[in-house]
Protein backbone atom coordinates (compact mmCIF):
# COMPACT_ATOMS: atom_id res chain seq x y z
CA UNK A 1 0.00 0.00 0.00
CA UNK A 2 2.42 2.45 0.78
CA UNK A 3 4.43 1.95 -2.69
CA UNK A 4 1.25 2.34 -4.33
CA UNK A 5 0.08 5.77 -2.41
CA UNK A 6 3.23 7.33 -2.74
CA UNK A 7 2.67 7.22 -6.85
CA UNK A 8 -0.70 8.50 -6.29
CA UNK A 9 0.09 11.48 -3.51
CA UNK A 10 2.97 12.52 -6.40
CA UNK A 11 0.43 12.36 -9.37
CA UNK A 12 -1.99 14.37 -7.41
CA UNK A 13 -0.15 17.02 -7.03
CA UNK A 14 1.45 17.49 -9.88
CA UNK A 15 -1.69 17.67 -11.60
CA UNK A 16 -2.98 20.25 -9.04
CA UNK A 17 0.42 21.85 -9.48
CA UNK A 18 -0.11 21.73 -13.52
CA UNK A 19 -3.93 22.85 -13.52
CA UNK A 20 -2.79 26.16 -10.97
CA UNK A 21 0.28 26.64 -13.44
CA UNK A 22 -2.25 26.47 -16.38
CA UNK A 23 -4.39 28.53 -15.15
CA UNK A 24 -2.42 31.57 -13.75
CA UNK A 25 -0.58 31.65 -17.28
CA UNK A 26 -3.94 31.08 -19.55
CA UNK A 27 -5.50 33.64 -16.79
CA UNK A 28 -2.36 36.33 -17.14
CA UNK A 29 -2.67 36.09 -21.16
CA UNK A 30 -6.55 36.20 -21.43
CA UNK A 31 -6.35 39.40 -19.14
CA UNK A 32 -3.38 41.06 -21.15
CA UNK A 33 -5.24 39.99 -24.29
CA UNK A 34 -8.14 41.86 -22.78
CA UNK A 35 -6.36 45.03 -21.89
CA UNK A 36 -5.49 45.65 -25.54
CA UNK A 37 -8.74 44.88 -26.90
CA UNK A 38 -10.24 47.04 -24.20
CA UNK A 39 -7.67 49.69 -25.48
CA UNK A 40 -8.67 49.70 -29.01
CA UNK A 41 -12.18 49.34 -28.59
CA UNK A 42 -14.60 52.39 -30.41
CA UNK A 43 -16.53 54.82 -27.90
CA UNK A 44 -20.18 53.18 -28.66
CA UNK A 45 -18.17 50.12 -27.21
CA UNK A 46 -16.66 51.85 -23.85
CA UNK A 47 -19.82 51.05 -21.26
CA UNK A 48 -19.29 47.79 -21.74
CA UNK A 49 -15.67 47.87 -19.60
CA UNK A 50 -14.87 50.23 -16.58
CA UNK A 51 -13.17 52.67 -18.56
CA UNK A 52 -13.93 56.14 -18.89
CA UNK A 53 -15.96 56.97 -22.79
CA UNK A 54 -14.40 60.77 -22.55
CA UNK A 55 -10.75 58.37 -22.90
CA UNK A 56 -12.19 57.27 -26.55
CA UNK A 57 -12.73 59.71 -29.47
CA UNK A 58 -16.35 60.24 -30.75
CA UNK A 59 -16.73 58.68 -33.78
CA UNK A 60 -19.23 56.09 -32.94
CA UNK A 61 -21.56 57.64 -35.29
CA UNK A 62 -19.82 57.59 -39.00
CA UNK A 63 -22.41 59.20 -40.93
CA UNK A 64 -20.50 62.14 -38.95
CA UNK A 65 -17.83 61.65 -41.75
CA UNK A 66 -19.94 60.36 -45.24
CA UNK A 67 -22.59 63.07 -44.23
CA UNK A 68 -19.71 65.67 -44.05
CA UNK A 69 -18.00 64.08 -47.01
CA UNK A 70 -21.12 64.28 -49.13
CA UNK A 71 -22.05 67.93 -48.21
CA UNK A 72 -18.42 69.37 -48.76
CA UNK A 73 -17.27 67.42 -52.36
CA UNK A 74 -19.50 69.43 -54.57
CA UNK A 75 -18.25 72.88 -53.48
CA UNK A 76 -14.31 71.93 -54.11
CA UNK A 77 -13.53 72.70 -57.20
CA UNK A 78 -9.78 71.43 -59.27
CA UNK A 79 -8.04 74.19 -60.35
CA UNK A 80 -5.65 74.44 -62.97
CA UNK A 81 -3.67 77.63 -63.73
CA UNK A 82 -0.61 78.78 -65.96
CA UNK A 83 1.10 79.89 -63.28
CA UNK A 84 4.38 79.92 -61.87
CA UNK A 85 6.38 76.81 -61.62
CA UNK A 86 6.78 75.73 -57.45
CA UNK A 87 8.26 72.99 -55.73
CA UNK A 88 5.01 71.89 -54.06
CA UNK A 89 2.45 71.91 -56.69
CA UNK A 90 3.45 71.19 -60.17
CA UNK A 91 3.87 67.97 -61.11
CA UNK A 92 3.96 66.26 -64.62
CA UNK A 93 2.14 69.04 -65.55
CA UNK A 94 4.47 71.10 -67.45
CA UNK A 95 3.74 74.67 -67.24
CA UNK A 96 0.32 74.20 -65.34
CA UNK A 97 0.11 74.68 -61.78
CA UNK A 98 -2.52 72.64 -60.51
CA UNK A 99 -4.46 73.11 -57.11
CA UNK A 100 -7.91 72.83 -55.43
CA UNK A 101 -10.53 75.49 -54.59
CA UNK A 102 -13.40 76.03 -52.43
CA UNK A 103 -16.79 77.51 -54.18
CA UNK A 104 -18.25 80.30 -50.91
CA UNK A 105 -20.98 81.29 -53.12
CA UNK A 106 -23.60 80.33 -55.66
CA UNK A 107 -22.66 82.38 -58.24
CA UNK A 108 -19.26 81.32 -58.89
CA UNK A 109 -17.05 83.46 -56.18
CA UNK A 110 -14.38 80.43 -55.25
CA UNK A 111 -11.41 80.99 -52.76
CA UNK A 112 -7.78 79.31 -53.03
CA UNK A 113 -4.52 80.24 -52.35
CA UNK A 114 -2.01 82.55 -53.81
CA UNK A 115 0.60 79.97 -54.49
CA UNK A 116 -1.96 78.34 -56.77
CA UNK A 117 -3.19 80.71 -59.25
CA UNK A 118 -0.12 83.36 -58.76
CA UNK A 119 0.58 85.28 -62.06
CA UNK A 120 -2.31 83.61 -64.09
CA UNK A 121 -5.07 86.49 -64.83
CA UNK A 122 -7.29 83.67 -65.99
CA UNK A 123 -7.50 79.77 -64.44
CA UNK A 124 -9.94 76.61 -65.32
CA UNK A 125 -12.01 75.38 -63.15
CA UNK A 126 -13.50 71.87 -62.82
CA UNK A 127 -16.32 70.99 -60.63
CA UNK A 128 -17.35 67.77 -58.84
CA UNK A 129 -19.94 66.65 -61.65
CA UNK A 130 -16.50 67.46 -64.29
CA UNK A 131 -17.94 70.28 -65.78
CA UNK A 132 -14.93 72.59 -66.83
CA UNK A 133 -15.79 76.44 -66.93
CA UNK A 134 -13.21 79.41 -67.42
CA UNK A 135 -12.70 82.03 -64.13
CA UNK A 136 -10.92 85.09 -64.08
CA UNK A 137 -8.74 85.94 -61.05
CA UNK A 138 -10.84 88.60 -58.86
CA UNK A 139 -7.89 89.29 -56.32
CA UNK A 140 -5.34 87.86 -54.25
CA UNK A 141 -3.12 88.59 -51.24
CA UNK A 142 0.11 87.23 -50.62
CA UNK A 143 0.28 88.09 -47.41
CA UNK A 144 -1.89 85.38 -46.72
CA UNK A 145 -1.50 83.28 -49.16
CA UNK A 146 -5.23 83.44 -50.17
CA UNK A 147 -6.38 84.11 -53.48
CA UNK A 148 -10.60 84.95 -55.05
CA UNK A 149 -11.44 83.57 -58.60
CA UNK A 150 -14.84 84.19 -60.03
CA UNK A 151 -16.44 81.74 -62.96
CA UNK A 152 -17.65 84.20 -66.14
CA UNK A 153 -20.67 85.05 -65.56
CA UNK A 154 -21.43 84.35 -69.55
CA UNK A 155 -20.38 80.44 -68.86
CA UNK A 156 -22.03 80.19 -65.87
CA UNK A 157 -25.19 81.88 -67.00
CA UNK A 158 -28.20 80.82 -64.91
CA UNK A 159 -27.36 78.11 -62.88
CA UNK A 160 -26.15 77.98 -59.22
CA UNK A 161 -23.58 76.66 -57.57
CA UNK A 162 -22.95 74.65 -54.59
CA UNK A 163 -21.41 76.68 -51.95
CA UNK A 164 -19.90 75.73 -48.22
CA UNK A 165 -21.11 77.19 -45.65
CA UNK A 166 -18.88 79.40 -43.41
CA UNK A 167 -18.14 77.70 -39.91
CA UNK A 168 -16.18 79.66 -37.40
CA UNK A 169 -12.24 78.61 -36.31
CA UNK A 170 -12.22 80.40 -33.28
CA UNK A 171 -14.42 78.12 -31.58
CA UNK A 172 -12.10 75.46 -33.30
CA UNK A 173 -10.96 73.00 -30.61
CA UNK A 174 -7.69 70.85 -30.76
CA UNK A 175 -8.33 67.26 -30.92
CA UNK A 176 -11.56 67.66 -33.21
CA UNK A 177 -12.28 65.69 -36.22
CA UNK A 178 -11.66 67.29 -39.48
CA UNK A 179 -11.98 66.51 -42.85
CA UNK A 180 -9.78 67.85 -45.65
CA UNK A 181 -10.97 67.92 -49.79
CA UNK A 182 -9.15 68.59 -52.08
CA UNK A 183 -7.23 67.25 -55.68
CA UNK A 184 -3.97 65.71 -54.94
CA UNK A 185 -2.11 64.59 -57.22
CA UNK A 186 -4.92 65.45 -59.65
CA UNK A 187 -7.29 62.97 -58.03
CA UNK A 188 -10.43 64.68 -57.80
CA UNK A 189 -12.65 64.83 -55.02
CA UNK A 190 -10.53 63.20 -52.19
CA UNK A 191 -11.42 63.23 -48.77
CA UNK A 192 -8.96 62.45 -45.86
CA UNK A 193 -9.84 62.86 -41.89
CA UNK A 194 -7.59 63.73 -39.00
CA UNK A 195 -7.91 66.23 -35.67
CA UNK A 196 -6.93 69.22 -35.14
CA UNK A 197 -2.99 68.68 -33.39
CA UNK A 198 -2.53 72.94 -32.97
CA UNK A 199 -3.86 76.11 -33.40
CA UNK A 200 -1.96 79.44 -34.23
CA UNK A 201 1.02 77.83 -35.33
CA UNK A 202 3.32 80.11 -37.32
CA UNK A 203 5.30 78.14 -39.93
CA UNK A 204 7.49 80.95 -41.38
CA UNK A 205 6.68 79.94 -45.14
CA UNK A 206 5.37 83.70 -46.20
CA UNK A 207 7.39 86.76 -47.24
CA UNK A 208 6.71 89.98 -46.11
CA UNK A 209 6.60 92.78 -43.37
CA UNK A 210 2.92 92.29 -42.74
CA UNK A 211 2.07 88.43 -43.53
CA UNK A 212 0.35 86.68 -41.25
CA UNK A 213 0.40 82.76 -40.01
CA UNK A 214 -2.02 81.51 -37.50
CA UNK A 215 -2.64 77.94 -38.79
CA UNK A 216 -4.51 75.56 -37.61
CA UNK A 217 -2.34 72.12 -37.61
CA UNK A 218 -4.19 69.01 -38.38
CA UNK A 219 -2.43 65.66 -39.23
CA UNK A 220 -5.43 64.98 -41.93
CA UNK A 221 -3.73 63.84 -44.75
CA UNK A 222 -2.64 67.04 -47.09
CA UNK A 223 -0.21 66.01 -50.58
CA UNK A 224 0.28 68.73 -53.59
CA UNK A 225 -2.84 69.48 -55.32
CA UNK A 226 -4.73 69.75 -51.99
CA UNK A 227 -3.46 73.51 -51.87
CA UNK A 228 -6.53 75.87 -51.66
CA UNK A 229 -9.36 73.22 -50.85
CA UNK A 230 -11.14 73.00 -47.94
CA UNK A 231 -10.87 71.83 -44.22
CA UNK A 232 -14.26 71.38 -42.82
CA UNK A 233 -15.72 70.09 -39.54
CA UNK A 234 -18.06 66.82 -39.05
CA UNK A 235 -20.85 68.76 -39.69
CA UNK A 236 -19.34 70.25 -43.19
CA UNK A 237 -18.92 73.31 -42.31
CA UNK A 238 -15.52 75.47 -43.82
CA UNK A 239 -13.35 76.00 -40.74
CA UNK A 240 -9.83 76.35 -43.03
CA UNK A 241 -8.56 76.31 -46.33
CA UNK A 242 -5.88 73.79 -46.67
CA UNK A 243 -2.59 75.49 -47.40
CA UNK A 244 1.01 73.76 -46.98
CA UNK A 245 2.78 71.08 -45.24
CA UNK A 246 6.00 70.39 -43.60
CA UNK A 247 8.03 67.91 -45.57
CA UNK A 248 11.31 66.50 -46.77
CA UNK A 249 10.14 64.41 -49.65
CA UNK A 250 7.97 66.93 -51.02
CA UNK A 251 5.08 64.78 -50.03
CA UNK A 252 3.00 64.37 -46.74
CA UNK A 253 4.84 63.50 -43.90
CA UNK A 254 2.21 63.46 -40.76
CA UNK A 255 1.48 67.82 -40.64
CA UNK A 256 -0.57 69.76 -42.50
CA UNK A 257 -1.69 73.58 -42.60
CA UNK A 258 -4.86 75.74 -43.01
CA UNK A 259 -5.65 79.07 -42.98
CA UNK A 260 -8.27 79.89 -40.56
CA UNK A 261 -11.79 80.31 -42.37
CA UNK A 262 -12.51 83.43 -40.44
CA UNK A 263 -9.29 85.23 -41.95
CA UNK A 264 -10.17 83.73 -44.87
CA UNK A 265 -13.93 85.09 -44.88
CA UNK A 266 -12.03 88.43 -44.47
CA UNK A 267 -9.41 88.30 -47.02
CA UNK A 268 -12.20 87.02 -49.38
CA UNK A 269 -14.72 89.80 -48.67
CA UNK A 270 -12.18 92.28 -49.25
CA UNK A 271 -10.60 91.27 -52.60
CA UNK A 272 -14.74 90.55 -54.10
CA UNK A 273 -15.46 94.16 -52.61
CA UNK A 274 -12.36 96.31 -52.99
CA UNK A 275 -10.03 94.12 -55.09
CA UNK A 276 -7.41 94.39 -52.83
CA UNK A 277 -6.97 93.58 -49.00
CA UNK A 278 -8.02 96.54 -46.65
CA UNK A 279 -5.22 95.40 -43.32
CA UNK A 280 -6.00 97.51 -40.12
CA UNK A 281 -2.98 98.18 -37.81
CA UNK A 282 -2.66 98.69 -34.15
CA UNK A 283 0.84 100.14 -34.76
CA UNK A 284 3.09 97.95 -32.30
CA UNK A 285 5.57 95.25 -32.56
CA UNK A 286 5.52 92.75 -30.57
CA UNK A 287 7.52 89.58 -28.73
CA UNK A 288 5.70 86.41 -27.25
CA UNK A 289 6.50 86.05 -23.57
CA UNK A 290 9.80 84.44 -22.20
CA UNK A 291 11.11 82.91 -19.24
CA UNK A 292 12.46 86.16 -18.20
CA UNK A 293 9.20 88.08 -18.43
CA UNK A 294 6.95 85.75 -16.86
CA UNK A 295 9.62 86.15 -13.65
CA UNK A 296 10.12 90.01 -14.53
CA UNK A 297 6.87 90.71 -14.65
CA UNK A 298 5.12 88.15 -12.06
CA UNK A 299 3.18 86.60 -14.37
CA UNK A 300 0.35 83.80 -13.45
CA UNK A 301 0.85 83.03 -17.26
CA UNK A 302 2.79 82.22 -20.04
CA UNK A 303 -0.20 82.98 -22.38
CA UNK A 304 -0.16 86.96 -24.23
CA UNK A 305 1.88 88.95 -26.45
CA UNK A 306 3.91 91.53 -25.24
CA UNK A 307 4.27 94.76 -26.75
CA UNK A 308 7.68 95.74 -27.88
CA UNK A 309 7.51 98.81 -29.12
CA UNK A 310 4.28 101.01 -29.34
CA UNK A 311 4.80 103.36 -32.86
CA UNK A 312 4.57 107.30 -32.27
CA UNK A 313 1.12 108.22 -33.75
CA UNK A 314 -0.40 104.74 -34.38
CA UNK A 315 -3.36 103.28 -33.21
CA UNK A 316 -1.96 101.66 -29.76
CA UNK A 317 -0.25 104.61 -28.57
CA UNK A 318 -3.45 107.13 -29.10
CA UNK A 319 -5.91 103.98 -27.29
CA UNK A 320 -3.08 104.69 -23.80
CA UNK A 321 -1.01 101.20 -25.27
CA UNK A 322 2.64 101.40 -23.74
CA UNK A 323 6.45 99.43 -24.39
CA UNK A 324 5.73 96.27 -21.53
CA UNK A 325 1.80 95.86 -22.02
CA UNK A 326 0.92 92.64 -22.43
CA UNK A 327 -2.44 91.44 -24.41
CA UNK A 328 -4.29 88.89 -23.41
CA UNK A 329 -7.56 89.25 -25.42
CA UNK A 330 -9.02 90.84 -28.60
CA UNK A 331 -12.53 91.39 -29.11
CA UNK A 332 -12.82 88.53 -25.88
CA UNK A 333 -10.90 85.85 -27.85
CA UNK A 334 -8.05 84.83 -25.78
CA UNK A 335 -4.91 85.61 -28.03
CA UNK A 336 -1.68 83.01 -26.37
CA UNK A 337 1.07 84.29 -29.19
CA UNK A 338 2.06 86.33 -31.49
CA UNK A 339 0.52 84.58 -34.62
CA UNK A 340 -3.00 84.57 -32.72
CA UNK A 341 -2.50 88.46 -31.99
CA UNK A 342 -1.63 89.17 -35.76
CA UNK A 343 -4.68 86.92 -36.66
CA UNK A 344 -7.56 88.47 -34.73
CA UNK A 345 -6.35 92.13 -35.80
CA UNK A 346 -5.82 91.27 -39.69
CA UNK A 347 -9.69 90.63 -39.05
CA UNK A 348 -10.57 93.80 -38.90
CA UNK A 349 -10.84 97.22 -41.47
CA UNK A 350 -8.51 100.23 -41.16
CA UNK A 351 -11.52 102.42 -39.38
CA UNK A 352 -12.99 100.21 -37.22
CA UNK A 353 -12.34 99.38 -33.25
CA UNK A 354 -11.45 96.43 -31.71
CA UNK A 355 -11.57 96.08 -27.57
CA UNK A 356 -8.77 94.91 -26.56
CA UNK A 357 -7.76 93.44 -22.53
CA UNK A 358 -4.12 94.08 -21.80
CA UNK A 359 -1.91 93.54 -18.22
CA UNK A 360 0.31 96.55 -16.65
CA UNK A 361 1.69 95.98 -13.40
CA UNK A 362 0.18 92.88 -12.34
CA UNK A 363 -3.46 94.65 -13.29
CA UNK A 364 -5.78 94.26 -16.11
CA UNK A 365 -7.17 97.11 -17.93
CA UNK A 366 -9.56 97.13 -21.09
CA UNK A 367 -9.94 99.72 -24.05
CA UNK A 368 -11.11 100.03 -27.13
CA UNK A 369 -8.50 100.47 -30.35
CA UNK A 370 -9.65 102.34 -33.59
CA UNK A 371 -7.39 100.80 -36.43
CA UNK A 372 -5.23 102.48 -38.82
CA UNK A 373 -3.93 101.25 -42.37
CA UNK A 374 -0.19 101.06 -43.70
CA UNK A 375 -0.24 105.02 -43.53
CA UNK A 376 -1.08 105.54 -40.27
CA UNK A 377 -4.74 106.82 -41.66
CA UNK A 378 -8.47 105.37 -40.90
CA UNK A 379 -9.40 105.53 -44.52
CA UNK A 380 -9.47 102.40 -46.53
CA UNK A 381 -7.25 101.41 -49.26
CA UNK A 382 -9.42 101.35 -52.05
CA UNK A 383 -12.28 102.86 -53.46
CA UNK A 384 -15.29 99.29 -53.51
CA UNK A 385 -16.00 98.07 -56.85
CA UNK A 386 -19.25 98.77 -56.86
CA UNK A 387 -19.10 102.30 -56.67
CA UNK A 388 -16.02 103.04 -59.51
CA UNK A 389 -16.77 104.16 -62.85
CA UNK A 390 -19.94 105.97 -62.46
CA UNK A 391 -18.97 109.21 -63.20
CA UNK A 392 -17.40 110.38 -66.46
CA UNK A 393 -15.30 113.21 -64.72
CA UNK A 394 -13.45 110.30 -62.66
CA UNK A 395 -13.54 107.35 -64.74
CA UNK A 396 -9.63 107.99 -66.54
CA UNK A 397 -8.49 107.96 -62.75
CA UNK A 398 -9.85 105.18 -61.18
CA UNK A 399 -9.00 103.20 -64.32
CA UNK A 400 -5.55 104.64 -63.63
CA UNK A 401 -4.65 105.80 -66.78
CA UNK A 402 -3.92 108.96 -69.25
CA UNK A 403 -5.45 109.22 -73.10
CA UNK A 404 -4.85 111.32 -75.70
CA UNK A 405 -5.87 111.69 -79.59
CA UNK A 406 -3.74 110.91 -82.14
CA UNK A 407 -2.24 114.07 -84.20
CA UNK A 408 -2.80 113.36 -88.12
CA UNK A 409 1.14 112.71 -88.47
CA UNK A 410 0.76 110.04 -86.24
CA UNK A 411 -2.33 108.62 -88.32
CA UNK A 412 -0.26 108.83 -91.31
CA UNK A 413 2.95 107.44 -89.71
CA UNK A 414 1.06 104.50 -88.02
CA UNK A 415 -0.98 103.97 -90.75
CA UNK A 416 -4.20 104.30 -89.32
CA UNK A 417 -7.85 106.42 -89.29
CA UNK A 418 -9.14 105.89 -85.73
CA UNK A 419 -7.63 105.16 -81.80
CA UNK A 420 -6.11 107.05 -78.92
CA UNK A 421 -2.94 106.59 -77.31
CA UNK A 422 -2.17 105.76 -73.80
CA UNK A 423 0.24 108.41 -72.34
CA UNK A 424 0.51 107.25 -69.01
CA UNK A 425 -0.53 104.48 -66.66
CA UNK A 426 -0.87 104.24 -62.57
CA UNK A 427 1.15 101.31 -60.98
CA UNK A 428 -1.38 99.59 -58.94
CA UNK A 429 -4.48 100.72 -60.92
CA UNK A 430 -7.21 99.05 -62.82
CA UNK A 431 -5.19 99.19 -65.90
CA UNK A 432 -1.67 98.69 -64.70
CA UNK A 433 -2.82 94.68 -63.61
CA UNK A 434 -3.82 94.12 -67.43
CA UNK A 435 0.18 94.60 -67.81
CA UNK A 436 -1.19 97.39 -70.67
CA UNK A 437 2.17 99.42 -71.28
CA UNK A 438 2.87 102.74 -71.68
CA UNK A 439 2.24 103.57 -75.95
CA UNK A 440 -0.69 101.57 -76.76
CA UNK A 441 -2.88 102.33 -79.26
CA UNK A 442 -6.82 101.61 -78.23
CA UNK A 443 -8.46 101.21 -81.44
CA UNK A 444 -11.92 99.77 -80.47
CA UNK A 445 -13.98 99.10 -76.87
CA UNK A 446 -15.59 95.82 -76.90
CA UNK A 447 -15.51 95.65 -80.53
CA UNK A 448 -16.88 99.74 -81.42
CA UNK A 449 -14.14 101.58 -83.22
CA UNK A 450 -12.96 104.45 -81.52
CA UNK A 451 -12.25 107.83 -82.93
CA UNK A 452 -11.89 110.30 -80.05
CA UNK A 453 -11.36 110.53 -75.93
CA UNK A 454 -15.18 111.44 -75.83
CA UNK A 455 -16.20 108.14 -77.14
CA UNK A 456 -13.56 106.11 -75.34
CA UNK A 457 -15.12 107.08 -72.19
CA UNK A 458 -19.17 107.10 -73.47
CA UNK A 459 -18.47 103.57 -74.77
CA UNK A 460 -16.80 102.34 -71.22
CA UNK A 461 -19.49 104.07 -69.43
CA UNK A 462 -22.28 102.41 -70.93
CA UNK A 463 -20.38 98.81 -70.93
CA UNK A 464 -21.57 96.18 -67.94
CA UNK A 465 -18.78 93.14 -66.63
CA UNK A 466 -15.84 92.54 -69.21
CA UNK A 467 -14.15 95.69 -70.90
CA UNK A 468 -11.89 94.80 -73.76
CA UNK A 469 -9.70 96.92 -75.26
CA UNK A 470 -8.18 96.08 -78.57
CA UNK A 471 -5.17 97.76 -80.72
CA UNK A 472 -1.37 98.22 -80.91
CA UNK A 473 1.96 99.39 -80.73
CA UNK A 474 3.64 101.22 -82.80
CA UNK A 475 7.05 98.91 -81.28
CA UNK A 476 5.60 95.75 -81.52
CA UNK A 477 4.13 93.20 -84.35
CA UNK A 478 1.01 92.65 -84.31
CA UNK A 479 -2.33 93.21 -82.46
CA UNK A 480 -3.25 92.85 -78.53
CA UNK A 481 -6.15 92.98 -76.29
CA UNK A 482 -6.55 94.21 -72.49
CA UNK A 483 -9.48 93.06 -70.53
CA UNK A 484 -10.25 94.16 -67.38
CA UNK A 485 -13.59 94.53 -65.02
CA UNK A 486 -15.77 97.62 -64.81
Amino acid sequence: MKNIAIPIIVSIISSLLTVSIYQFIWGSQNNHAEVRYRDRLPAKFASNINESPKNYPNISNVNEFTDAALKSTPAVVHIKSPGKDNNTEIFDLGSMSSGSGVIVSADGYIITNNHVIDGAKEVKVTLHDKRTYNAKVIGTDPTTDLAVVKIKEKELGSRKLQALEYGNSDVVEVGQWVLAVGNPFNLTSTVTAGIVSAKGRNIDILEGTYSVESFIQTDAVVNPGNSGGALIDTEGNLIGINTAIITRSGRYEGYSFAVPVNLARKVAKDLIEFGTVQRGFMGVTIKDITNQMFEDYNLSSMDGVYLDKVNSGGAAEESGLKKGDIITYVNEVRVKSSPELQEQVALFRPGQKVKVIYMRSGKEFEIEIKLKNASNGTDLDAQPIKSRFTKKETLLSEMGIEIRQLTDAEKRKLKTKRGIIVTSIRPGSVISKTNMEKGFVITSVNKKDILSVEEFIDIVMDASGEVVLDGFYESYSGDYSYVFDK
